[in-house]
């Protein structure tokens, strides 16, 4: 048996621990939250500030290989009442806070955030700092769909203090974007990349996905060779997550059987890292890669690399608030979600109430094994030498590792694990051992996309 079919399993990406199927929410309460919140602001918004995601649900059309929280529409008219539900939630912040946030990040996420208007993202930007200022070295970033991102939204994000932009690619071959639905010439990738090095932008993104229906090995050169000649400062090469069983996903438009499996799957991604590394890309974190002088690179190279909600970024800050339906938010001690219908997101906003509909509130060793898999994730490595990171039930963590030590995707190391060169492809797997909520109670059902 290959190490593929070996720990190839369902499991979570770790974008958050407890991951959100083990939350207790009959432990959690607004109030709490809103105390959370206000602790961790009060001791860190003037060092470090906060960040916000915003999630722009709004797609003109479905990708079947988005698992993501969206509404299909063709009517542009969603889009004020939108932004003034989203104004309305972050004053019900604002008004929670006993100081002016200062915003060190801000991430537009979708659905589609160039699917609003220049007019419209501009009103946006502008609202959040009528009760907030800009912290000292902030980044905004935001994703754009190369179909329908202009240039006027560039360079009226540029303006507003963007700096950062990521591009969906997926894959080039006609056969998988008409697969999943997303029929994306290079030309529109590359005129975009263009026009994004052309304004100023300091990161350009680009993201691919392996393991799509009908991908193979020559599907992947030809887009990495494609992508390699944009030079995108960021490369995310994801596994695609299949999660057919999410209510409204979109992912029926092909067969199982169309996917790459185990190792042919594994195959796509070890061809896809070895050109990427071949074109000067530092592997950073898990699916990532960035070139050396990119921030990102920077931050993992020293340590300070982070991930949460929007994934993985360069620096860290411990509130995080998500704003939109669906949305995340981080205090560092809880978790909250936004309601996930536009229905029940606007109708909690017009009883003034912040629109939350479940979190979860972390325990002591919550915090620690957070930290742990956040090491794994972010630097490939962890220690357990203090009490801040010591826990009662490490040894038996340990012992669950013992066997991936044998097939050497890690080493034990003077009370710390390092994940090897060979391990990294398995750190999903390896911060699984770690998860002690997971161990406790196995999910019934499949949860989770497998991991590799």
């Amino acid at each position: 048996m290959s190490l593929v079919q070996k720990y190839n399993v369902p499991g979570p990406r770790y974008t958050s621990y407890p991951t959100v199927p083990y939350w207790e929410e009959n432990l959690f309460s607004i109030d709490q939250w809103k105390n959370a919140v206000i602790q961790s602001f009060i001791a860190t918004n003037k060092s470090e500030g906060i960040s916000l995601y915003i999630h722009l649900p709004f797609c003109e059309s479905l990708c079947t290989f988005c698992g993501c929280n969206k509404r299909i529409t063709k009517r542009h008219d969603v889009e004020k009442p939108y932004i003034t539900a989203l104004l309305k939630e972050w004053d019900l912040y604002c008004e929670l806070l006993p100081q002016r946030p200062n915003i060190k990040e801000i991430h537009l996420g979708g659905g589609t955030p160039t699917f609003f208007s220049s007019d419209n993202l501009t009103s946006l930007i502008n609202g959040l700092f009528k009760n907030a200022n800009k912290a000292k070295d902030y980044e905004f970033s935001f994703e754009g769909h190369p179909n329908n991102t202009t240039y006027e939204q560039l360079q009226t994000l540029y303006n507003l203090g963007f700096r950062r932009v990521s591009f969906g690619v997926q894959d080039y071959a006609e056969k998988v974007q008409k697969a999943i639905h997303r029929n994306q010439p290079f030309h529109n990738v590359a005129k975009v990349t263009f026009w994004a090095r052309e304004i100023g932008y300091t990161s350009i993104g680009h993201d691919l996905i392996f393991g799509l229906p009908f991908q193979t090995l020559e599907d992947v050169l030809d887009t990495i060779a494609k992508t390699n000649s944009l030079q995108p400062n960021r490369i995310a090469f994801y596994s695609y997550a299949h999660v057919p069983w999410i209510k409204g996903n979109g992912q029926r438009g092909f067969k199982d059987e169309d996917l790459p499996k185990d190792d042919v799957k594994r195959k796509l991604y070890e061809i896809g890292k070895k050109e990427l590394l071949k074109h000067n890309y530092t592997e950073i974190g898990m699916d990532h890669f960035a070139l050396k002088s990119d921030s990102m690179t920077k931050s993992f190279e020293t340590g300070k690399l982070h991930r949460n909600f929007m994934g993985y970024t360069s620096s860290k800050t411990e509130v995080m608030i998500g704003l939109g339906v669906s949305s995340i938010s981080d205090s560092w001690d809880a978790f909250a979600q936004n309601e996930k219908t536009l229905e029940d997101y606007y109708a909690k906003l017009d009883e003034d109430k912040l629109p939350i509909f479940r979190g979860h509130i972390l325990n002591s060793e919550d915090l620690i094994i957070r930290k742990h898999i956040l090491n794994l994730m972010c630097q490939f490595k962890t220690s357990w030498n203090d009490a801040n990171t010591y826990f009662s039930e490490i040894e038996t963590v340990l012992s669950n590792l013992t066997e991936m030590e044998k097939d050497g995707l890690l080493k034990f190391k003077n009370q710390s694990i390092i994940v090897t060169e060979k391990g990294k492809p398995f750190v999903r797997n390896i911060c699984m051992a770690f998860d002690l909520r997971l161990k406790r109670k196995a999910p019934q059902t499949q949860l989770f996309s497998m991991t590799i």
